[in-house]
């Protein structure tokens, strides 16, 4: 049987794409290894939402393609958004690819392995209001002691500057005894944090019961034994509710950790991005946050240098960003992409200009993160180990930081600790981003 490399960039929800199609090949009895320059087959599972992430994507097909001419490499395959998008430009620019996938084929990968025994340039697109199937397996590919959980697929709120719904399909949720079932499973196989993704998980259910449904999910979720954090990315500020709130106030074991991006601050920008918010609703969620649930963690993304965007719309999210002070924050140069309601708007500007507006949010950000983060000095939080940096010295995340995005925990200890464990750690100093600490006996009150 052949061996298969695959390489999955971009987001949580490709990664999750890419170990259905994992299950499914080793069902098949396909051996997964880690060396591309022994595989026979290679599959890039790509990424196409912004120009950066496209330009990794192509980089990494390119470099890859070289294994034809100096590794075992028998076929090419690419799966993902750049797929779905760009079919057509990828066959034409690197005939090395065998195969062309799209985000709604990724479950026929076998079919189309078979095909390239016959068939040369095999595409499949076009398939992106697919039915989730729930029968198909799935290879976690993330450390045992975590898992991403997909409660649905697709986008519906056509921000302007997004190429999401043509990719990705309109909003499918799904249903609610499906995702349990599967978040037992995984809760069974080791998984003590589930992280609850879909491209806007606060529209969670409103396609199939008519109305959102996440509060009523998170409750199944917390009384699943064996899970001990639950964590909820891609919350849209606009359908954060107090019901919700009140739900993850409720249960330990779900993170007061809000992933809410605003993308801005300034209602004219707001408007034109097509978002459903305002700068006065996005302020009276994080009050309505913080005074339900005081040390909750918050954060979010934005993007600066959208179309039209003035001086004074820029002054405007600083100024907000100094009065909200967001615990973690991410900023974006505007990406600007064809076939979306943006690239056609008036008012563009160079990337040089783009890329100074956003190292002066971030360098507004990294004040405030600093001062927040001072503030964790001399206090216990519960850490989950993730890693042995060196002897007595681990690596791990606190219930504010979610994995490979935030802040991290260098955790000192005379004793062996066992990775996936959870651990009390006095913090001793805070650096810049991350924390230093010591292994205590508990929390403290």
């Amino acid at each position: 049987m052949l061996k298969i490399a695959l390489e999955s960039l971009g987001c949580s929800k490709n990664l999750m794409d890419a170990e259905i199609m994992t299950g499914i090949l080793k069902e098949k009895g396909y051996k997964f290894i880690e060396e591309f320059d022994e595989a026979d087959i290679i599959i890039v599972n790509t990424c196409g939402f912004i120009r950066d992430a496209k330009q990794e994507s192509i980089d990494t097909i390119v470099e890859l393609s070289q294994l034809k001419e100096v590794g075992k490499l028998k076929y090419l395959i690419v799966t993902g958004c750049l797929a779905q998008r760009y079919a057509d430009e990828l066959l034409e620019e690197i005939p090395e690819i065998d195969a062309i996938v799209g985000t709604g084929n990724f479950m026929n990968i076998s079919e189309i392995i078979d095909r390239l025994e016959s068939e040369k340039n095999v595409t499949e697109i076009g398939n992106i209001e697919f039915a989730f199937d729930e029968t198909l397996p799935r290879y976690v590919s993330t450390p045992e002691h975590m898992a991403y959980l997909k409660i649905g697929e697709g986008c519906s709120n056509h921000c302007t500057y997004c190429i999401i719904p043509k990719l990705r399909g309109k909003y499918r949720s799904r249903k609610i005894e499906d995702i349990v079932e599967e978040a037992k499973t995984l809760a069974a196989e080791g998984a003590k944090e589930l992280v609850v993704i879909a491209q806007d998980t606060t529209r969670y259910g409103e396609d199939l019961y008519g109305e959102a449904k996440l509060a009523e999910l998170l409750e199944e979720l917390a009384g699943i034994e064996g899970i001990k954090w639950i964590r909820i990315m891609y919350s849209y500020p606009e359908s954060i509710t107090e019901k919700l709130i009140d739900v993850i106030a409720a249960h330990d074991n779900i993170c007061s950790y809000f992933d809410m991006p605003i993308q801005h601050a300034s209602n004219r920008v707001l408007k034109r991005m097509n978002r459903r918010t305002s700068k006065e609703d996005i302020r009276s969620k994080v009050e309505m946050i913080r005074s339900k649930i005081p040390d909750a963690v918050i954060r979010t993304t934005v993007i600066v240098g959208f179309p039209g965007e003035t001086e004074e719309d820029l002054e405007e999210l600083i100024e907000f960003m100094k009065e909200i002070k967001f615990d973690r924050l991410g900023a974006f140069a505007y990406s600007r992409e064809e076939d979306t309601p943006a690239d056609r708007m008036d008012g563009h500007m160079d990337e040089e200009i783009k890329e100074e507006r956003r190292d002066r949010v971030m360098m507004v950000q990294q004040a405030i993160s600093e001062e927040i983060n001072q503030k964790r000095e001399d206090k216990v939080f519960e850490v989950l180990i993730e890693e042995e940096a060196e002897d007595g010295v681990y690596v791990g995340r606190t219930q504010g930081d979610a994995e490979e995005i935030d802040s991290v925990v260098y955790v000192n200890s005379d004793e062996e600790l066992e990775i996936g464990s959870f651990v009390n750690v006095y913090i001793t100093e805070a650096m810049e981003y991350d924390l230093i600490g010591d292994v205590v006996d508990e929390l403290a009150e």
